[in-house]
């Protein structure tokens, strides 16, 4: 069980916020000792409001690629804010970061920022329909592209006709991909794809290049727009867009989580077959044009230019994945861990082969209760400010964990 005093806040929370608390940070489905609220932040550590202190592997969920409160980053915002911040119009800085997010990702020739993953992959659907007058778009069943009424994963408060014109096809699976698209014939708008799969409670799959080649020319034939949701991936597995290196380039790609380092900004990247329909939107924000931000997410990217971030995080990766694969070995668990290294899906099976939730929840339970902060069921990510000794204290409370588990 969480602490005393992460007791008590949930207590006063489920008086005034419905069930507590909402959304993807809601501890609801999380092992018992998952405290629900963290009072500080620094690197790969948090700390909880009973002073206890935790080796993050979920780093916000994302966003934070190179640790919490890293202090380039941070100051790059502070001052910003010192100067100018929310205004009644953006500052240059806007300009600025949409030439670096141009020069950097190949397929982009402009850039409109926003807030959320939702509010860029909204604007994605949006510019995809206006590109040619078109209403029918592909999604890969079982991905998340964020918590819109078009796409959140539990329905409720939607109308079925908001979902009208979405047709699903599986992921990796060019037949079933063609298949959709003469389903949705001359009214096809895009076709959406996650940079690899990364669904809720399934095994990660990198993405294959025939499926991927296959979106790419049914976009070009039926003269719709690609859109690759690089919102969870993005800079995490490439410094350019997550299907460069397979030599796809998409026409549109939703970008957020670790573009400013925790800071709270999103953006939509597109090339020029999709300027003009973008034009045609009405999208907007109170707080999309914040300079602060912006100052952040170009600080984060001169990091990503001048250091080892991606090396350094897959090789840790590939550490704690070896490390676990002893770990399981030794005591015969059937661990499945899948996805990039460097945004590891752990997850245990019985000796059948089924999804066994019951080990995999007590294993993230005993993870977290030792100061080690593990997810039952979601991907996790690695920053660049985790070291080989947090890997080592990784692995070493795993078999500690473990072997509770198989003596229970």
């Amino acid at each position: 069980m969480s602490g005393a005093n992460d007791q008590a806040l949930r207590a006063r929370a489920e008086r005034v916020i419905p069930a507590g608390m909402y959304g993807h940070q809601s501890t609801n489905f999380l092992p018992p000792n998952a405290p629900q609220f963290f009072a500080k932040a620094k690197g790969s550590y948090l700390w909880d409001y009973d002073d206890k202190k935790y080796l993050d592997f979920m780093s916000g969920y994302g966003p934070n690629l190179f640790g919490y409160c890293n202090d380039e980053v941070d100051t790059a915002y502070k001052e910003q804010m010192d100067r100018i911040d929310v205004a009644t119009g953006p500052t240059g800085l806007m300009v600025e970061l949409a030439e670096a997010f141009c020069n950097r990702v190949t397929h982009a020739d402009w850039a409109a920022f926003c807030k959320n993953g939702t509010d860029a992959t909204s604007m994605a659907l949006m510019t995809a329909r206006a590109h040619a007058d078109k209403r029918k778009v592909l999604i890969a069943s079982g991905a998340y592209h964020g918590a819109a009424n078009w796409c959140t994963p539990f329905p409720s408060g939607t109308l079925p006709e908001e979902r009208a014109h979405f047709i699903y096809y599986q992921y990796n699976d060019a037949e079933s991909l063609h298949a959709a698209a003469a389903e949705a014939g001359d009214d096809l708008a895009g076709i959406f794809a996650s940079p690899f799969k990364h669904d809720v409670l399934v095994d990660q799959e990198l993405p294959d290049l025939e499926y991927a080649k296959a979106a790419r020319e049914i976009c070009n034939e039926k003269n719709a727009l690609l859109i690759v949701d690089d919102i969870r991936g993005g800079f995490r597995i490439e410094r350019d867009c997550s299907w460069h290196a397979m030599g796809i380039e998409p026409d549109l790609s939703s970008w957020g989580k670790a573009i400013a380092n925790g800071h709270p900004l999103s953006c939509l990247l597109g090339s020029e077959r999709a300027r003009e329909a973008f034009k045609k939107l009405y999208v907007t924000g109170s707080f999309w044009f914040s300079g602060a931000v912006m100052a952040a997410s170009l600080k984060t990217l001169e990091l990503i230019d001048s250091t080892d971030y991606l090396e350094h995080t897959i090789m840790l990766g590939d550490q704690l994945r070896s490390g676990l694969s002893k770990v399981a070995a030794n005591y015969e668990l059937n661990i499945s861990q899948t996805g990039p290294s460097q945004m590891p899906l752990i997850m245990f099976n019985d000796d059948e082969g089924n999804r066994d939730m019951t080990i995999g929840g007590a294993f993230a339970d005993g993870m977290i209760k030792r100061g080690v902060y593990f997810h039952p069921f979601h991907n996790m990510f690695i920053n660049a400010a985790m070291t080989e000794k947090d890997i080592a204290l990784a692995v070493e409370t795993a078999d500690e964990v473990v072997k509770d588990i198989r003596s229970a």
